[in-house]
């Protein structure tokens, strides 16, 4: 005979793991509407402006030509195509930055090697990745996960470190992501904040621990929310 309060506890449970979806789900929901609010702000006031100001600079050019000013015009064409390509690259850097095409073809552990091989050249930062066990995670939560590393190197290497080590590991149904670098330097004051707004919509929460050897970002997630 089922024992009745262990089925009053298993339907508690359920019950409160629908409430955390359901929280899990609208959190979600406003954080991809506040994503989809800081794109479009960064494309009207960066690449936007930047092609309008080329357009400017491309009818300068014609006007040139017309009065026989072909120096004018050739140095004024100069200053168009090193803005054109600038543009060309920030454009480049938000597509590999919302979702690299190697996440999508090739898995997260592809994705954050390549991440890491980005600043290690750029950089001169040697990287430790290990980050196999995020393989199993929802497509959903890979993507936020990705984003939470990137955002946490970027902090790291305002920090001038000659090594940086990333992992995840599973246990005890908790998702650990931890960034270690041996850096000191800070170039400018940085909190986490950026991280914690990633962290959020999916229930997650966000540690720093500093020491002489370095600083380490801890982030742990819940396995209900990285299944999503």
């Amino acid at each position: 005979m089922t024992d009745p309060k262990f089925v009053e506890r298993r339907r508690t449970e359920r019950r409160q793991d629908e409430r955390d979806r359901q929280r899990l789900f609208e959190q979600l929901v406003a954080a991809e509407q506040d994503e989809r609010r800081r794109i479009a702000l960064f494309l009207h006031d960066g690449p936007v402006q930047a092609l309008a100001g080329i357009a400017l600079m491309l009818d300068a050019v014609g006007h040139a030509i017309e009065d026989g000013r072909l120096d004018d015009a050739r140095e004024v064409l100069g200053s168009a195509l090193g803005r054109h390509r600038q543009v060309i690259q920030a454009l480049r850097d938000l597509s590999f930055n919302l979702e690299p095409v190697v996440l999508r073809d090739q898995g997260f552990v592809a994705a954050v090697a390549a991440l890491a091989e980005r600043h290690g050249l750029s950089e001169e930062v040697q990287f430790d990745v290990d980050v196999a066990a995020a393989e199993v995670l929802g497509e959903k939560a890979q993507a936020a996960l990705y984003q939470i590393i990137r955002e946490s190197l970027s902090q790291a290497v305002q920090r001038s470190p000659s090594r940086i080590a990333i992992t995840v590991s599973s246990r005890e149904r908790v998702i650990t992501t931890s960034i270690t670098d041996d850096g000191h330097l800070e170039r400018r004051a940085r909190n986490v904040e950026a991280i914690e707004e990633r962290v959020k919509p999916l229930s997650g929460r966000v540690a720093v621990e500093r020491s002489r050897e370095g600083t380490t970002v801890r982030v742990t997630l819940p396995d209900y929310a990285a299944a999503q």
